[in-house]
């Protein structure tokens, strides 16, 4: 099989090549093509993924790591490929911080994915995913296209659009949370059966069973256990428990908007500042000790780990769990749902799937994040609880968003993306929209010119 991963020189691509190596899918993979738009990005990552190799082959009697390869030719990448993973950022990590600190300045939220920073990336990554679907339907139209790039659940219906249900969105934050509430009960994911329903960072986990019984009341009412975890801790024990369920982390952007906006205010400096400096530091490092890049890789990936969301993290001193430090997540999930798919080894796993009557209350087509059985068909969507007042109101208007996303970069309106930011639950103005508007106009002309 041919693997070809799209932001091949992203900093996170170590991390799904080190899940290629580790598991048994790596029998059928012959290669593993690397895409970028930028050349000094793809060379440093090639340097860790060789070195990563050694290190393996090294430490293993198995067969050797597949052959990787660089390009700049999206065709190249993709010609004959069986797998894309889709990893773009379009802007670059200087998109991410003019989403951000553009919102904080109006007094909005300003994260990458939740709130008008997440239209605003929205905005910039559907055209691209519409035109690499595109190249996928003409070059490799057997290959399924897991993807990756945010905001996920969003891109993945644009790409749906073109090439139906071969287009899969990942995210590791809804098994990461089942994870955790069932070892706060002392069992494994193993053990439990996940009623977990939403869309791409706005899910709430409403039930865990356990041979046949639902134990996620037996933790709600249990203080002690219930703040042993990190959403637990998050949210807080009174909250969960009025709200009976526990949300995905990225609900507390909505739940605790003017707490998160006054935290990332007082921090001085936004993820997106953080990492575009940290990164730059990265590939410039590397450039100038090739033969240390996996050192240097693996040292800032610890760093990188342990700030994640450090926005809500309000105690002094307070720290990631070290298993989540430690974790990722999102490639080993990638990995299951490869394998699954090429042989047949059926898992279950979260995952951006067409919702098909899964969830009343949104349309057919609209893409979810629920648990799904897969197997070389691909998923199948399994029961899960519906949602219900402010929880379904909240994702109906969130997806409202994401379908006026989609129409104003088919239709390339301006008028429409504003109405987008308009009616996102997370700005409060017109006036804002247009301001926020005008502010992508300015900030990130080349990404919004083609706008009328």
């Amino acid at each position: 099989m041919k693997l070809t991963i799209l932001g091949g020189g992203g900093f996170r691509v170590p991390l799904v090549y080190a899940a290629v190596l580790g598991q048994r899918t790596a029998r059928g993979i012959r290669e593993v093509a690397l895409h970028d738009t930028a050349e000094t990005r793809l060379r440093a990552i090639g340097h860790v993924l060789a070195q990563q190799a050694q290190r393996h082959t090294a430490a293993s009697e198995g067969p050797p790591p597949a052959k990787v390869t660089t390009t700049t030719s999206l065709d190249e990448a993709l010609d004959g490929a069986d797998f894309v993973f889709s990893a773009i950022r379009v802007g670059g990590l200087q998109g991410r911080v003019v989403d951000e600190r553009l919102a904080l300045d109006l007094g909005l939220l300003g994260q990458e994915t939740t709130g008008p920073g997440g239209v605003g990336y929205g905005l910039r990554s559907v055209p691209a995913a519409l035109a690499i679907a595109e190249r996928v339907g003409l070059l490799a139209p057997d290959a399924w296209v897991i993807n990756f790039t945010n905001p996920a659940g969003l891109v993945t219906q644009a790409m749906q659009s073109v090439l139906g249900d071969r287009v899969v969105g990942i995210c590791d934050s809804p098994l990461g949370l089942a994870k955790r509430a069932a070892g706060a009960l002392g069992l494994r994911l193993p053990e439990v059966v996940i009623d977990y329903a939403g869309t791409n960072h706005l899910g709430w986990l409403q039930g865990l069973s356990a041979d046949g019984r639902d134990v996620l009341p037996e933790l709600l009412a249990d203080r002690e256990r219930l703040e042993s975890f990190e959403e637990g801790r998050l949210f807080g024990a009174d909250w969960l428990q009025a709200v009976r369920a526990i949300p995905n982390e990225y609900l507390w952007y909505y739940d605790f908007t003017r707490d998160s906006i006054a935290q990332i205010q007082a921090a001085g400096q936004t993820r997106g500042e953080y990492l575009l400096g940290q990164q730059a530091d990265f590939y410039a490092a590397v450039g100038r000790s090739p033969g240390r890049a996996w050192e240097i890789w693996e040292g800032v990936r610890r760093e990188r780990n342990a700030t994640y969301m450090a926005e809500t993290r309000t105690d002094d001193g307070a720290q990631r769990a070290a298993e989540d430090v430690e974790g990722g997540g999102y490639e080993g999930v990638a990995l299951a749902l490869m394998a699954a798919i090429a042989f047949d080894e059926p898992a279950t796993l979260i995952l951006n799937v067409r919702n098909s009557g899964t969830l009343p209350g949104l349309p057919d087509d609209a893409v979810i994040e629920v648990p799904c059985l897969v197997t070389a068909a691909g998923p199948a969507t399994l029961p899960v609880s519906p949602l219900r007042g402010r929880e379904l109101g909240l994702v109906q208007q969130v997806k409202a968003v994401d379908e006026l996303v989609i129409h104003a970069c088919r239709e390339r309106s301006a008028a429409v993306a504003i109405q987008a930011l308009a009616s996102h639950p997370l700005v409060d103005s017109v006036t804002v929209a247009r301001q926020l508007w005008a502010g992508y106009q300015e900030g990130l002309a080349p990404f919004y010119a083609g706008f009328r």
